[in-house]
Formats: C-alpha cells, structure tokens, sequence
C-alpha cells in the first residue's frame, strides 16, 4: 500500500482512545494498540498487543510489534494512557497519590516514548502527541499530584522536541479539559455536559499532529478545551 504507516496508540480503550483509533484506521493507517491483559472493546482493525505500560520490557515488547512491518513502518507515537485522581488539598492528601500520579501519567509517556525515537529516527522522522491537561496550566484546589504530573508531560514533551527535531521527529502535546465521556459523567453527575469537549472533537486534532500535514509543528502545546 503507498503511503502506507503505522501509529502506535496507548489508552485505546478510553473514551479519547477508541475515537482516536477510529480516526486513525479512517485514514487509513496500521494501528497497533497495547491494552491491558484480557481487555477487549477496541474499534475493528487495530491491532492489539497486551503489555503492562508501567513496564519498560513490555513497552519494548509491544512496540516491536508496531515496527515488524517494512510496509508500514512506524511514524507516529499517542500517548493517552494516564489518569485523574485527586483527595485533598497538598497537606491532606498522603504520599502514595502524589507518587500514584506520576507513575500513572508519565511513567507511561516516558517509556513508551523512549522505545519509540530509534524506530521514528529510522523510518525518517515522525510525530509523538502526549496528553497534558488544562489542569497543568490553570491548576484548581485538591489535585496537586495530578497537576505536577500533567505538567511533568508538557516539559518532557518539550524536552523531546527540542532533543529530535534535527532528527524530524516532533513532539507535541494537547491539554483537554474535561471530556465527555461516559465515565466523566458517572463521576461528576449534575455538571453541565454541554460544555464539554467530545472525543471525536479532540481526534482530528491527534491526527493531524500525528501526521505530515504538521510537519513544521514541533514543541506546541493545544488547547482542546471546547466551551469548559
């Protein structure tokens, strides 16, 4: 197939995760998606391959598979794996969920990122889009742990950009608010979903960061908040 490449997308099982694949398979790209042992539920035609994201000899493992293929090799990198949690203001919340939310947001990001720059290198060049939040610019009270690690993504995006764009691999990050998912609107019941950003609206903006289009785009951080 001419054109044809591969991404490499984690946290495909979420709301953000399935519309994104969807875009992706779309226009026509291989999709290869690590998910969690016994996880099923992802759009028709992505390729699945479970992995421990937390893990550097899964990561490995699982991104050796979105490089097995000489006919589509691997030119883009999503990270959405991560995770929202937050109990208290700093001196109420203990230490675990500090740490809990480094290692559920950028430990994944690192990793996955890491093993990703030498097959992107040697395929010519490509896009990475990692996941930060609105929360990392604009902070609000009891969520310091998910705060810090969602502003730890932006500077390791930004450290990534500036590291490989003599290499043609960029790196980008968007920062939604919140998203209209289904969990979303379990956990925060009588809020005003109207304003809040849809997946499918997030997802071209994926796309295009992953793709040539973006080409001179490299170090930007998005703005996905929608009308919240």
């Amino acid at each position: 197939m001419a054109n044809a490449r591969t991404v490499f997308v984690t946290g495909g099982a979420g709301g953000l995760g399935r519309a994104t694949l969807s875009a992706f398979l779309a226009d026509g790209w291989r999709v290869v998606a690590p998910v969690r042992p016994g996880r099923r539920g992802l759009p028709e035609g992505a390729i699945t391959v479970e992995a421990d994201l937390s893990d550097e000899t899964d990561v490995t493992a699982a991104m050796s598979v979105a490089a097995d293929d000489p006919e589509a090799p691997l030119r883009a990198v999503v990270n959405l794996a991560g995770g929202y949690g937050g109990s208290g203001l700093v001196a109420e919340a203990p230490v675990a969920e500090f740490e809990g939310m480094l290692a559920r947001n950028l430990r994944p990001t690192y990793l996955v990122t890491r093993a990703a720059l030498p097959h992107l290198v040697a395929a010519g060049g490509g896009g990475i889009v990692c996941v930060s939040s609105r929360a990392a610019v604009a902070p609000f009270p009891g969520a310091a742990g998910y705060v810090t690690a969602k502003a730890a993504v932006l500077a390791f995006a930004s450290a990534v950009a500036v590291e490989y764009k003599k290499r043609n691999v960029r790196c980008n990050t968007i920062l939604p608010s919140v998203i209209d998912t289904p969990a979303n609107r379990r956990d925060m019941a009588g809020t005003d979903f109207s304003k809040w950003v849809k997946p499918e609206e997030i997802a071209p903006t994926i796309l295009f960061l992953a793709s040539d289009a973006s080409a001179p785009t490299t170090g930007a951080q998005i703005p996905v908040y929608g009308l919240a």
